[in-house]
């Protein structure tokens, strides 16, 4: 099990006062925000290993509807800003936990095709690495570039879907929407197993 991320400030209190809030959370995202998938429902993301900044940007972006989930808008419209930083500060402060995803030996190119996207890009079609953003490994970079490993392919899948449709629009410098357009579907399936089929951890 890997160490828990730092929160803002270790502030405890915040923290504990969190732990009440993440009882809404923890029917869809688990007890140990790990996510689950919810076959021909909803897919549910691993919500630990977060930046808590970036957390609170995201909790605020379904509230303002920058991102449309009509499952969190209304939770996340019950919380004041005191209570979305404090949930984010408790599940920061938990340890990264997911569920395994094993590839099948069928998956085998596509998770080539997935690895050289993450670390080299396809400059002929303007498509820059994962890793110019996400950092290496795409542990995470700062507070605009979450962790994806770990994440459900379901769940990655369905984010770079949303931000091709223009339902998911709060990124910084609005960089995400013409790199997803580039993505052709089997590109969109290649990254999503590679993520899925990483570790789950935190930035180093």
């Amino acid at each position: 099990m890997l160490s828990p991320l730092p929160s803002i400030a270790q502030d405890a209190q915040s923290i504990e006062r969190g732990k009440q809030v993440a009882a809404v959370c923890a029917a869809c995202h688990m007890p140990d925000g790990r996510g689950q998938v919810v076959a021909n429902v909803e897919t549910r993301p691993r919500i630990t290993g977060l930046n808590p900044t970036y957390f609170v940007k995201q909790l605020h972006a379904f509230k303002d509807g920058t991102r449309d989930n009509v499952t969190m808008k209304p939770i996340v419209s019950m919380l004041n800003d005191e209570q979305i930083k404090d949930v984010a500060n408790y599940f920061a402060s938990l340890p990264v936990v997911h569920d395994t995803f094993t590839p099948q030996e069928s998956d085998k190119e596509l998770l080539e095709l997935g690895q050289q996207l993450m670390t080299k890009g396809d400059w002929d079609r303007y498509i820059p690495a994962c890793a110019q953003c996400h950092g290496e490994n795409a542990y995470g970079s700062g507070v605009n570039f979450p962790n994806l490993n770990g994440q459900a392919p379901e769940y990655i899948k369905q984010q770079l879907e949303a931000w091709q449709k223009g339902t998911r629009n709060n990124d910084l410098l609005g960089l995400m929407k013409p790199i997803a357009n580039r993505l052709s579907e089997k590109d969109i399936q290649a990254v999503s197993l590679w993520f899925a089929s990483q570790p789950a951890t935190v930035a180093k």
